[in-house]
């Protein structure tokens, strides 16, 4: 019966180490940035697998990177091969669909807690002061903190924000081109939009980050308020920033694959989905730029 003809338009895959690969190498990484984030607090390096070392950790992501490189070139060899018949392209679809729902609900965790220090901070601070030291009352009791010195959204966020919507008139472009056949414009597009989302990550990463008074590593920034600030804006901003290194490496292997011939007018739904991840990284990004940059700001000059 197993080798019978197939009756059915779904697609049964074969056997793959890939699943136990991946949970090998998450536990890895997990365990690893555990060992490695304790040492960073206690200054510890005591010895090879010890508290402070990357070694854990590069091993478990080196782990995860193999296997998205195996995973997903077998998922390519099964679409190059015929698999994915129309059921499986749509159920493709939907699981793209739910994944990046799933990502916004993870985002609404931060803004959700954004949201709650800067409109409940009165009343935390004046429920929970019995329960906090005299510092941590006083960085609750005004938001932003009045020693915070906010980033001003109009030099540096605006530029970056700029860029990313400009990124995505380019992956949109590199969509259009490719469903008319245009080869060129979309291997144009693509790598406009790649290179625009590396600009993004050197400007945010690399430029601003360095300035921001709130940052744990400034002197200015040692302060409970700083540290309740600083870590609402690193956390919401740091992660849209791996989202968007992620998007762009996915953007750059369907690049990679365009330029070899992978995808055609009638058949390129890894680009599609690359899309997609790319134009919801694009409206997150902007209400980052609303509610972490812009309403700060405009609060801060009320004062």
């Amino acid at each position: 019966m197993a080798h019978g003809e197939v009756k059915h338009d779904y697609h049964l895959v074969n056997p793959s180490p890939w699943p136990f690969v991946a949970s090998v190498g998450a536990f890895v990484a997990a365990v690893g940035a555990v060992v490695l984030m304790r040492g960073l607090s206690d200054n510890a390096n005591d010895f090879f697998f010890g508290r402070g070392h990357w070694t854990l950790f590069l091993v478990g992501m080196g782990i995860l990177v193999i296997t998205c490189i195996g995973w997903w070139g077998d998922v390519i060899k099964e679409s190059r091969a015929g698999d994915h018949t129309p059921v499986v392209d749509l159920g493709l679809r939907y699981g793209m669909i739910l994944f990046i729902a799933s990502e916004v609900m993870f985002f609404v965790a931060w803004f959700w807690m954004f949201f709650e220090v800067a409109i409940y901070h009165y009343h935390r601070a004046a429920w929970e002061v019995p329960m906090w030291d005299a510092a941590t009352a006083e960085a609750w009791a005004h938001w932003p903190p009045p020693h915070v010195e906010t980033f001003d959204p109009f030099h540096l966020p605006l530029i970056n924000t700029l860029i990313l919507l400009l990124s995505g008139t380019t992956v949109t472009w590199a969509h259009h081109a490719l469903q008319q056949g245009d080869r060129k414009g979309a291997r144009l597009g693509l790598i406009l939009t790649v290179l625009l989302g590396a600009i993004f990550t050197w400007v945010q990463f690399g430029v601003e980050y360095p300035l921001a008074g709130f940052a744990f590593g400034n002197p200015e920034g040692q302060d409970h308020g700083a540290t309740v600030y600083g870590a609402s804006f690193f956390m919401a901003t740091g992660f849209h920033g791996a989202h968007v290194i992620i998007g762009t490496i996915f953007l750059a292997v369907c690049l990679l694959r365009l330029l070899m011939g992978q995808f055609t007018p009638q058949k390129h739904f890894g680009f599609e989905a690359a899309a997609w991840y790319w134009h919801f990284v694009d409206v997150v990004w902007l209400f980052l730029f609303t509610f972490v940059y812009v309403m700060p700001y405009l609060t801060m000059q009320d004062h």
